[in-house]
């Protein structure tokens, strides 16, 4: 089994359209989420989420890159040092 590391995924969303995409990459990665909170930002008309993570590095790479080649979202990727 492959050891696991702590992630959070902060990912900025600046077109509504791909609200659906990022979602139900979300969901097909639920095994993995700690937690996530969302904030809108209305006056910027985006909205940032943070995703915290327990995966291998191979899955929060591969949901990093997905998130961040909709169009119109922004991620960062973090990891813990343990």
């Amino acid at each position: 089994m492959a050891e696991t590391r702590t992630a959070l995924v902060g990912i900025i969303v600046e077109k509504e359209d791909s609200v659906e995409a990022l979602n139900g990459l979300l969901h097909q990665y639920r095994a993995s989420i700690i937690g996530r909170m969302g904030i809108p930002h209305p006056e910027k008309g985006i909205s940032i989420i943070s995703v915290a993570l327990e995966a291998d590095q191979d899955t929060i790479s591969a949901l990093s890159g997905k998130l961040g080649a909709l169009d119109g979202v922004s991620t960062k990727t973090i990891y813990s040092k343990k």
